[in-house]
């Protein structure tokens, strides 16, 4: 982008609660059940019904309020937000305004070891809209009602990102912090979690630009690309000498681009006052406590242990923690272990298989306790750590053990000083010519000589012993 133009950006994170009942009815949350059978007389919004609030849902949204360093409002106030959507059957969204369940709060990102804190301004609750189908037939629209009424945070931040990374890096966290929380699985690509991308543009020293809104994305892909789009046509628009109309737009996966939704509508348009069918919820401070006290190690923290506890990388550590079963794998893989291999085997070996079949870590084929075991057998000098991907390529595909895998495929690893020295002494005698090069100063042949030893072994000699005993033999 022009070093001159300025990118300001603002989310709105939409959370779907981990709850079995929705926000203010019974009925079930489970995901891809037949259309319109998770529907009660209150979700169907027919006359006479009314809200009952879910205490399992509050106290999800102040888990997650305290996870995101955010003050939890005693006193808060459902609200009605009027409009029309052929899947909204009540013709309003219960929601939150003035007064919503969590306050401002802030949570730090970090981008090539640079931080930066990112403002919440709050969060509140609402419940789901339903669902319209448009391709089920040529003339008509079909609605889902299995959604609606279901519970959603709606967390918005500040204005204080100024790229796609930062962006991104933004949503992963507040995913990460509320997996951790389990107060919402973050399933992007089942609408568990969904960001609506505020972008506008400006000159460097001038004030806000007008901002359009890039509705409902669902991916990280898809919010790094919506965004370069949205900020160069904005550009283009501005430097034609036109002004930016203020709205909500889609972004178009198969144009790659952001495409006019409807005008950005204001507060005042949605004629919000406080909902008569509920009271205000006030929340006792002591029960505010008591859950602050039974959250979990969150990301920032643990990343801060591992760094201290298992002395390894800043990069590593942030990569270990982003995800919580990520770290649980991690620490039930490290227990009593070199933590510079068990790291080597987890963020690079088996993240590599996973990402090659598209696997989520609690879908791997290896588990912890089995990864544990092939990182034994290396660290016991079993077998080599060449021939340990190969163990571990035969793990992913077969539910053989670390052992019989290593007896089948004969990998045991040659460890005996006399039995690697007869190999040795056959490589020197068969390259004289070399071993008097050596001896002349060309040391850089003692990988020759390895590799013919690596060689005639089949690979299996240590590499370690190995290199020691060539070296000595020559420079004797």
């Amino acid at each position: 982008m022009n070093s001159e133009w300025q990118t300001v950006i603002g989310i709105e994170i939409h959370a779907q609660i981990n709850s079995k009942s929705k926000l203010f009815s019974s009925s079930s949350t489970e995901f891809g059940s037949a259309p319109n059978t998770q529907v009660s007389l209150v979700d169907a919004a027919m006359p006479g019904m009314l809200p009952v609030i879910n205490k399992f849902c509050i106290e999800q949204a102040v888990k997650s309020g305290i996870g995101l360093n955010a003050k939890i409002n005693k006193k808060s106030i459902f609200d009605r937000k009027n409009y029309f959507y052929q899947d909204l059957p009540q013709g309003y969204q219960i929601s939150q305004f003035k007064d919503p369940i969590v306050g401002s709060g802030s949570i730090e990102i970090e981008i090539d070891g640079t931080k930066k804190a990112i403002g919440i301004e709050r969060l509140h609750l609402e419940q789901d809209a339903g669902k319209s189908l448009h391709d089920q037939d040529p003339n008509l629209t079909f609605v889902d009602l299995n959604r609606s009424g279901i519970a959603l945070m709606e967390i918005v931040s500040d204005p204080d990102m100024a790229s796609p990374e930062e962006a991104v890096a933004y949503v992963k966290k507040v995913r990460s912090i509320l997996r951790y929380l389990d107060t919402c699985d973050g399933n992007m690509e089942q609408g568990s979690l969904r960001a609506d991308i505020n972008v506008s543009v400006r000159k460097k020293g001038e004030s806000l630009g007008t901002r359009c809104e890039l509705k409902n994305l669902n991916s990280f892909k898809h919010i790094t690309s919506a965004i370069n789009f949205e900020v160069a046509r904005q550009i283009k628009i501005i430097e034609n000498g036109e002004e930016i109309k203020q709205e909500t737009r889609l972004y178009d996966v198969s144009s790659d681009t952001t495409k006019s939704m409807r005008s950005k509508e204001d507060a005042h348009d949605y004629r919000y006052f406080p909902d008569p069918d509920l009271l205000p919820l006030n929340l006792d401070e002591k029960w505010i406590e008591k859950i602050k006290n039974e959250l979990p190690e969150l990301p920032d923290e643990k990343k801060d242990r591992f760094i201290t506890q298992y002395k390894i990388s800043n990069y590593d550590a942030e990569v270990l923690t982003s995800d919580r079963q990520t770290s649980e794998y991690f620490e039930e893989v490290i227990s009593n272990r070199n933590p510079k291999l068990v790291v080597s085997w987890v963020a690079s070996e088996l993240f590599a298989a996973l990402n090659k079949e598209n696997l989520s870590i609690e879908n791997s084929p290896v588990n912890s306790k089995q990864l544990g075991e092939l990182i034994d057998e290396i660290e016991k000098g079993t077998i080599s750590n060449r021939a340990a991907k190969e163990v571990f390529e035969e793990m992913c595909v077969s539910k053989k053990s670390v052992q019989e895998i290593i007896n089948d495929k004969g990998l045991i690893q040659i460890s005996d000083t006399s039995e690697i020295e007869k190999f040795i002494n056959q490589v020197l005698v068969d390259n004289p010519i070399n071993v008097e090069k050596y001896k002349n100063g060309k040391t850089k042949l003692l990988g020759f000589f390895i590799g013919e030893v690596m060689k005639v072994t089949k690979g299996k000699a240590n590499p370690g012993l190995l290199n020691q005993i060539v070296k000595k033999k020559l420079d004797n």
